[in-house]
């Protein structure tokens, strides 16, 4: 038997065994097409970021939309933002609370509050400064919380001051504007008005 004649066999032999599975294999072709179709390639890193920075079209109007949709999240937090701190501008805070009457608007006057914590322990809490040339203007602590509180109407400006607790300088307030220090002690510093936030 020749090499030429074996091949012919071979060939006819693979003919009919493809002819007769033709069948089965058109219907395998369809079934992976339909399988194929159905299923989404799954995405590399790389192919991530391909897709970010070269996007199709179709990807372009979907960033778009993510874009404008997270513009107008954040315009719209900050419209409701700006209009709460408003509001809570115009309410007493508790760093130099304003409780203005009508005649003390009239007259530039603006109550300021001031707050000290001092031990439980402690029997006199009072405040000096510039405003009230150094003197002692005394602090209560009603409820017993070692809280002590007082307000004085001040007009708008800069003023110095500290605390005596049972007679001891404390002159380094938390709610200050800033500090001072003068023959080695600090002071406080609070603005009324315009100048600052104790108002």
């Amino acid at each position: 038997m020749k090499r030429t004649d074996v091949d012919e066999i071979l060939r006819d032999a693979l003919r009919e065994d493809v002819s007769g599975a033709q069948p089965y294999l058109d219907e395998l072709e369809d079934r992976i097409i339909v399988e194929l179709g159905e299923r989404r390639p799954r995405l590399r890193t790389t192919d991530w970021i391909r897709q970010l920075v070269a996007p199709t079209r179709s990807t372009r109007f979907g960033q778009l939309i993510v874009v404008g949709a997270t513009a107008a999240a954040f315009l719209i937090v900050g419209l409701f933002a700006s209009r709460f701190f408003e509001q809570q501008s115009e309410l007493p805070t508790g760093g130099g609370i304003r409780l203005e009457t009508a005649q003390e608007a009239r007259s530039g006057l603006q109550e300021v509050l001031f707050v000290v914590p001092a031990p439980l322990a402690a029997s006199t809490v009072v405040v000096v400064g510039d405003f009230n040339d150094w003197e002692a203007t005394p602090l209560t602590d009603e409820d017993g919380d070692g809280i002590w509180t007082t307000t004085i109407p001040l007009s708008p400006g800069r003023y110095e001051y500290g605390y005596l607790i049972d007679g001891r300088w404390w002159g380094e307030d938390p709610r200050a504007d800033e500090y001072i220090q003068s023959f080695g002690e600090y002071s406080s510093v609070r603005y009324v008005g315009r100048g600052g936030e104790g108002v």
